[in-house]
């Protein structure tokens, strides 16, 4: 079931459901686009329609981060869980592995994808890593990207780009790539390669991963106070609904 949270329908799901039932989608003919938005991304979509559009064309949208929660449990539509795009990603790639699936790693610095494959491959058995690519491109170059990704046999593909730039994307390219799953995970990358760390299992099970972010990367305070907005925005849309009920 699909709840709309400000705008964007998003999948009422735990982890276990969004991995059964986005690995269906394995093998397809048709590519299936996966986003995983979190609150900064709900406030793009008020402004980027052309973001919204793409994500809309969605096959399956999890909620990645507590600000998608709060604003769920305000709308009276409780989501189950978070699903976070990093996790959700590692999970499916077992699966792939276990269904001989070929995947390619879009996205991150010079580098960056071929360092994650290996380090995944150490903890996947049997995972293939049909290619991969780096994020800096331009415009013009998206036809011979799309091919490398043909070419290259892959059934499932990870864009790597941050948002809106990798939802926009794979909405532009979906008709055009052969692959059965695209799953937008913005800096998914850089952690499996080692460069960036997660918070440990105690800080996520407790949702304060959003804590040892900011400690780590002070930066992110501009990001992370968008949170109360997205709050705010839930509390005027549950009253405009009331009202027209």
């Amino acid at each position: 079931m699909k709840y709309d949270i400000l705008g964007v329908m998003v999948d009422n799901a735990t982890m276990d459901e969004a991995v059964r039932d986005i690995s269906r989608y394995f093998g397809s003919k048709e590519a299936h686009m996966v986003v995983t938005p979190n609150a900064e991304i709900l406030l793009m979509c008020e402004n980027d329609r052309e973001l919204l559009q793409a994500i809309s064309k969605a096959s399956f949208v999890s909620a990645d981060g507590v600000g998608v929660l709060k604003a769920a449990k305000i709308l009276k539509t409780p989501l189950k869980e978070k699903v976070a795009g990093c996790d959700l990603g590692f999970n499916l790639l077992k699966e792939a592995a276990k269904g001989g699936h070929g995947v390619f790693l879009f996205g991150a610095k010079p580098g960056v994808a071929e360092a994650a494959a290996e380090k995944l491959c150490e903890k996947i058995p049997r995972l293939i890593i049909s290619g991969t690519r780096d994020g800096y491109f331009k415009p013009e170059d998206d036809d011979e990207i799309v091919r490398q990704i043909n070419e290259s046999g892959a059934d499932i593909l990870w864009v790597c780009l941050g948002a809106p730039k990798q939802e926009k994307w794979m909405a532009e390219n979906k008709d055009k790539l052969q692959v059965s799953v695209m799953l937008g995970l913005g800096g998914s990358l850089d952690v499996y390669a080692g460069n960036v760390k997660r918070a440990p299992k105690i800080m996520i099970k407790c949702k304060a991963e959003w804590l040892y972010r900011l400690i780590k990367e002070p930066w992110r305070f501009s990001r992370m106070i968008k949170i109360p907005r997205v709050v705010k925005l839930a509390k005027a849309e549950l009253k405009r609904r009331q009202n027209n009920a």
